[in-house]
């Protein structure tokens, strides 16, 4: 009951306040807006890393199978824009970010579970995992882009055969040369796609005001009535930079939090405000106001019920991590592990990489294989001479490895991104695992400079 104490005592506020926050923000349908607003920016190419990053980094405050769900169908709209392998690579950056952010970035519920396992300040865990995490997603979605239009993917062997009305399968010209030729109009990201019938455009993606981005990267001018229904749609939504600004707010507080304490410049009062209990408080706090002024009270209300029930299972099993730590410990096998290791050899970020690896592929949780990895060497974390974010960094990237059969995230991605099973395995299982093996070099090369 110790280890489970302690744990909760560390981390089981700061999970109930992320995935309450993420829950409102769900509620609020910033999600969809903010997807629909990196396709408009980035373009076609750029789209895969773009979500990527995002998902992997600002999103991590919600629960994985509620991002999972919300971000889907959009990524599946993307996907015909993205030419014949589009499927494949927003199939495969869905997979990546989703499983990097739990595990390698605050707020992520594994990440906050591993940083309280581990003693690693919040703040300076959201410093070093932003820096790992970054360049893992960036690298391993360019190696799995490269791979799958180089004979990795098979369209026909590794993509479900598109239905009748699905949005995600690449339009047919029509006898005018144009799209669509059914006369309707075809659905747009935002809700003002390009006509159908005589001549209209491929599905389309947000452009400028009075213009959208065809499946070709061409721009395709809005008709007026288009212009109008985008620009009603957009007045009535609430503002997307102030639905976000709490949480982005929290943030900012932990890391700066953070870089003062290691400044040896922490000022009482910020010392407080950065706390993450707090921090993550005045997010919460904000996100709810923002929210019950923008969709109102019983909106927000049913967002907070949906959190609890959520968090409920996240917080039992960070639990059951703690209380492994406070077994490993009073066994007297931290004592055994730490004359194993030694300071000056990568063997311990091996070890834990390989330990989370071998136990994601038994248990099929990413979750529990990286705070059991990194429960086993919790005890001897100050003994072996590595800082403990090392530790935490490698445990999560070893949980990541071969993503199969076993999780509910692949079942998710292979059923809502249109993929056979063999496709889902090579999106999700192998990329992730790409994913896993580029995290765990990151953290090497980090081990060097601290």
């Amino acid at each position: 009951m110790k280890g489970f104490g302690d744990i909760m005592f560390e981390v089981g506020l700061l999970i109930a306040w992320g995935v309450l926050m993420g829950s409102i923000l769900n509620e609020t349908g910033a999600i969809r807006r903010l997807v629909d607003g990196l396709l408009r920016v980035f373009g076609p190419k750029g789209v895969p890393y773009a979500l990527g990053l995002t998902i992997g980094t600002l999103l991590q405050s919600i629960f994985l199978d509620v991002l999972l769900v919300m971000s889907a169908p959009l990524a599946r709209r993307m996907a015909p824009h993205l030419g014949k392998y589009g499927t494949a690579k927003m199939a495969t950056a869905l997979a990546i970010s989703l499983e990097c952010g739990i595990v390698l970035m605050v707020p992520g519920v594994a990440t906050v579970a591993l940083a309280g396992l581990l003693g690693v300040p919040l703040g300076k865990m959201l410093i070093f995992g932003t820096i790992v995490i970054i360049p893992t997603i960036v690298i391993s979605i360019a190696i799995m882009n490269f791979l799958l239009t180089h004979g990795l993917w098979k369209v026909d062997q590794d993509q479900q055969a598109p239905t009748d009305g699905d949005e995600s399968q690449t339009p047919e010209a029509d006898d005018n040369g144009g799209t669509g030729g059914t006369g309707g109009q075809q659905p747009g990201t935002d809700g003002v796609g390009g006509s159908g019938g005589s001549g209209g455009g491929a599905p389309v993606v947000g452009g400028p005001d009075n213009e959208l981005i065809d499946g070709h990267g061409s721009r395709v001018a809005l008709l007026p009535h288009q212009v109008q229904q985008r620009t009603v749609r957009e007045s009535t939504e609430p503002n997307l930079v102030l639905l976000f600004t709490p949480m982005l707010l929290a943030l900012v507080l932990i890391a700066t939090g953070a870089i003062l304490e290691m400044a040896g410049m922490l000022h009482p009062v910020v010392e407080l405000l950065a706390s993450p209990v707090v921090a993550l408080l005045i997010g919460l706090l904000g996100t709810s106001m923002v929210a019950r002024h923008t969709i109102g009270h019983d909106r927000v209300e049913k967002a907070v019920v949906d959190g609890f029930r959520e968090s409920g299972q996240i917080l039992i099993l960070t639990g059951a991590g703690g209380s492994l730590a406070a077994v490993v410990a009073a066994s007297g096998m931290g004592d055994i592990l730490g004359n194993y290791f030694t300071a000056n050899s990568f063997a311990p970020l091996i070890t834990v990489w390989a330990i989370a690896a071998v136990l994601h592929i038994a248990v099929g949780s990413v979750s529990i294989s990286a705070i059991t990895a990194a429960g086993l060497l919790a005890p001897v974390a100050s003994q072996i001479g590595l800082d403990p974010v090392l530790i935490a960094l490698a445990a999560g990237a070893g949980s990541l490895f071969l993503v199969h059969v076993t999780s509910n995230t692949f079942w998710l991605l292979q059923s809502m991104l249109g993929q056979t099973t063999k496709g889902t395995l090579k999106s999700c299982s192998f990329g992730v695992s790409v994913a896993s093996v580029v995290a765990l070099g990151c953290t090497l090369v980090l081990g060097i400079f601290i």
